[in-house]
């Protein structure tokens, strides 16, 4: 059986499996900051195979853009690379997904607050996919270096974010709060003051 017949071009499974080969050079130094330091690779793949299979997701930009959504942020890529293999599109979702590191940390989380709700519906998906995996690696996985407050405070962080990100996908949406509320009784049986 071939499930995919009909459904993608030999172009879109190339450019699939492009991006999944070009992420993971891109990535091929860094770490996971959890205390396994599991390969940085995961995240990215792990963020398209949610999209897939919880958010039922089948646009090819988005999954695309979904595996090389920390490129631009985390790695010495261009956009004009992303732009040359992957075409303006994906490169638009991807940039619009990116923080700008040249700003201070606690600047940046603002803006994403403040940009949720006005984000393209694409670069919606890929972060809530993104929120759904980060915390539940902080939490299942946490940095020895992340105290318990921390993580509470980037949980806490991360609901300010979806709250601007829902109406996109229910299926995702449905995840992310499964995955929080899994996060606050974790944290609070770890008896950490949590709000």
């Amino acid at each position: 059986m071939k499930p995919w017949d009909g459904l993608y071009s030999e172009q879109d499974l190339g450019a699939l499996l492009g991006a999944v080969a070009f992420a993971a050079v891109k990535h091929q130094d860094q770490r996971r900051k959890g205390h396994r330091r599991l390969p940085y690779i995961n995240h990215p793949v792990r963020v398209a195979e949610i999209l897939w299979s919880v958010g039922g997701v089948r646009d090819m930009t988005t999954l695309v853009a979904a595996l090389l959504h920390d490129t631009l942020e985390d790695t010495e890529t261009t956009p004009a690379e992303i732009e040359l293999h992957f075409g303006s599109e994906v490169l638009a979702v991807v940039q619009e997904v990116t923080d700008d590191k040249s700003l201070p940390k606690a600047v940046r989380k603002q803006h994403q607050v403040e940009r949720a709700a006005y984000a393209s519906p694409r670069a919606k998906i890929i972060k809530l996919a993104d929120k759904i995996r980060n915390v539940s690696d902080l939490v299942n996985e946490p940095p020895a270096d992340w105290p318990k407050p921390r993580i509470v405070a980037y949980v806490d962080w991360s609901e300010l974010v979806v709250a601007g990100l829902r109406g996109v996908n229910p299926r995702l949406e449905a995840m992310y709060d499964d995955v929080v509320r899994a996060a606050h009784i974790v944290l609070a049986a770890s008896n950490v003051c949590h709000r």
